[in-house]
């Protein structure tokens, strides 16, 4: 697909999925969390997903899905503590620094909007060195709504002006896609392959690409 880039005044990109390699965090829930959740019991890991598993599902989609404190309450783990001692298997998705430094040097704003708990998006940007080419970094959790919201994107442009329909917004998630189109996105584009351990999916709704350096070249601004 081809970016209009001379309507884009702004690149808004999520982070795990999109910049950053989804297979650090279907280990981390998937795996780990089961793992010391069971051992923490006396139970194996699928005993303690089988159990884990419904809390889940009831808050996908929701704030409280992405907020390592509800989940440390609920399983009696030190999950911030559980994100660092594993941060070296946190890494970029292949060719996510040449399009972050391509938008920089295009003139662009480039501004990274997540629903990671601070304690898992600072990590991951102190992990891989990538913080520095955002302008900002915009939280979920600092607006007390997730970006499958209405209310994230009205409170996140009340806070930080922008003009939607001079934006690009880069997801995998495809109903923070949908909230984003509709409040009025001018560009939204979905990741295929957003977690390198599994293979890539079909995308029809929203224009695809396995990798954010599929969006390059970066025209400079007009």
């Amino acid at each position: 697909m081809t970016v209009r880039w001379q309507d884009v005044r702004h690149v808004l990109l999520d982070m795990d999925g999109t910049v950053l390699d989804l297979a650090f965090d279907n280990h981390f829930w998937r795996e780990l969390v089961p793992q010391r959740y069971g051992a923490a019991r006396g139970i194996g890991a699928e005993a303690a997903w089988r159990e884990l598993e419904p809390h889940f599902r009831s808050l996908q989609g929701r704030l409280e899905w992405y907020c390592l404190d509800h989940w440390s309450a609920l399983t009696e783990l030190d999950l911030a503590a559980l994100t660092r001692e594993i941060r070296h298997r946190i890494a970029p998705l292949q060719g996510s620094e040449r399009f972050l430094e391509a938008v920089r040097d295009s003139g662009r704003a480039l501004w990274l909007a997540t629903n990671a708990h601070r304690d898992s998006w600072m990590v991951k940007m102190e992990q891989t060195g990538l913080g520095g080419h955002f302008e900002r970094i915009v939280c979920s959790h600092d607006f007390a709504a997730p970006k499958e919201s209405p209310e994230f994107w009205q409170r996140f442009v009340a806070r930080h002006p922008f003009e939607p329909a001079q934006a690009l917004f880069v997801d995998d998630s495809l109903p923070v896609l949908r909230a984003a189109r509709d409040f009025g996105i001018g560009q939204c584009v979905a990741i295929r392959h957003p977690d390198s351990s599994r293979p890539a999916r079909e995308i029809s709704e929203f224009p695809a690409v396995d990798r954010l350096a599929d969006l390059l070249p970066v025209t400079p601004l007009p």
